[in-house]
């Protein structure tokens, strides 16, 4: 298997560290290979653990601990001195969790004998690569075959300087020293709310201004208009169908310039801080795909054919490839990568990659929604049920959400499903192993569930496509 170790100095090198490419590197050292990644950055894990995924669950789950001891532990029957938060060490929780966690990655390298390379690569042709560290030193490596996971970064707004401390961008979003006493988010998905959730929690008030008509543009238009409900109880405030004309910092914070997308007034907003959160882009740049002809789409993309370029010994995964950019499907699509390599057959269903929205209740899918399903003509049956129905729910105080199964009116196989509840996340599993297996709703219906959890919800909305539901 190693029998081009001495032609190149590597089998397969990775460049990227993150969820695709650290992954896709132990994988391909278990299956034998000599293998190399390339990471800028002196820590693995990407942007995922060290600025995105990871450091935003952590602060999501100490600022819902805060808001619960400020807002509910007295009607919980609870008394408690009135909470404070320590933001400086709400930070530094944040960053021990990072550390410990990136050092994980590390010991796994070393487990796997994988070479962590650090600094930028570059293409010099199709079998080497010039890596510059962050002093400017360069050395040329080579290798039989590479793997492109470099991932994405934040797409800017035209003409809006970010400097992480007025302007920000997620990573920035980690790192207030204070609470600000007002945040504009523009931009209403996934990234935008998970971070105005974590600020309104620890007291700001939150604004959020979206282009379109509605919040989680991709999600299913019932659940989007539930979970935009919810979020306004909690105090989060939104302006859709808004479009921003001009970010500016003064002395006392930002000025924000909006109007209508259908034109209107102009109006300016005020804010201590401003999070522009309006999507991610591949990360491309610097690469030296010119220099052996890997070809991106009209979005920056680099396309791929089973997640190989248009170069025969050059594969791509994660978020600078097409598809949804989400860590584990990078992480799948790694794995995937290096058993193809190894000869095996790898492979990525993406049909069932759920997505996840950490907030309070959190937000869950896969498959298809309503609206694409009218829009593609597929008769369906759609089951729901109220989480204040379920009795776990109601024991925990966590009512809020339903379950939303939709399934083929001819055959009943589960075509996606939605769900907004404490434990979506946790729960929308259940869902994607009976889609993998081609499951229908009438397989989950007569599966013994246990009593009392959150995910009877989920039986029970399997129930309600054929209207036997037992508890609504």
């Amino acid at each position: 298997m190693n029998n081009s170790a001495s032609k190149f100095d590597y089998n397969v090198v990775i460049i990227g560290g993150g969820p695709g490419g650290y992954v896709c590197a132990i994988r391909l050292a278990q299956l034998g290979f000599k293998v190399a990644c390339v990471e800028k950055r002196k820590n693995l894990g990407g942007t995922c653990l060290n600025v995105g995924c990871i450091p935003s669950k952590a602060m999501l789950e100490i600022s819902h601990k805060f808001h619960d001891a400020q807002h509910n532990f007295a009607k919980l029957g609870i008394i408690a001195n009135k909470p404070e938060i320590d933001v400086k060490k709400l930070v530094d929780n944040k960053n021990e969790i990072i550390a410990g966690l990136t050092a994980g990655i590390s010991s796994l390298f070393k487990k796997n004998k994988v070479s962590h390379i650090i600094g930028s690569g570059k293409f010099i042709d199709k079998n080497q690569l010039e890596v510059t560290d962050e002093n400017g030193s360069k050395q040329k490596i080579s290798a039989e075959k590479f793997v492109i996971a470099t991932g994405s970064e934040v797409t800017k707004l035209p003409n809006v300087e970010i400097d992480e401390k007025v302007i920000v961008s997620s990573t920035g979003a980690l790192e207030f020293e204070k609470v600000p006493q007002k945040m504009i988010v523009i931009g209403a998905g996934v990234i935008g709310l998970e971070l105005g959730s974590v600020w309104s929690r620890l007291g700001s008030q939150v604004e959020v201004v979206e282009f379109l008509d509605k919040i989680t543009p991709t999600n299913d238009n019932e659940i989007s208009k539930n979970f935009q409900r919810i979020l306004e109880k909690q105090g989060l405030k939104f302006r859709l169908s808004t479009k921003v004309l001009g970010v500016k910092k003064d002395k006392k914070g930002a000025i924000v310039e909006v109007e209508a997308v259908q034109g209107g007034a102009k109006e300016t907003l005020l804010a201590d801080v401003v999070l522009v959160a309006i999507g991610r882009k591949p990360n491309t740049e610097n690469l030296g795909l010119e220099n052996v002809g890997i070809k991106t789409n009209a979005r920056g993309f680099i396309e791929n054919n089973h997640l190989k370029t248009n170069v025969d010994n050059i594969y791509v995964v994660g978020d600078v490839t097409t598809g949804p950019m989400l860590a584990h499907k990078a992480e799948d699509e790694g794995i995937a990568v290096a058993e193809i390599i190894g000869n095996q057959a790898g492979h990525v269903n993406y049909d069932v990659i759920p997505n996840v929205i950490y907030t309070y209740p959190e937000v869950a899918s896969v498959g298809k929604t309503e609206e694409e399903l009218k829009a593609q003509n597929i008769a369906y049956k759609s089951g729901k049920f109220m989480m204040m129905a379920n009795s776990r729910a109601r024991a925990t105080y966590d009512e809020q959400g339903l379950v939303k199964i939709l399934s083929c009116a001819k055959t009943d196989r589960i075509l996606g499903a939605h769900i907004i509840a404490r434990e979506a996340g946790n729960m929308i599993h259940e869902i994607v192993v009976a889609m993998e297996f081609g499951g229908s709703a009438e397989d989950i219906a007569r599966t013994c569930h246990a009593h009392p959890t959150y995910n009877e919800a989920i039986k029970e909305s399997a129930l309600a496509l054929d209207k036997r539901a037992i508890h609504s």
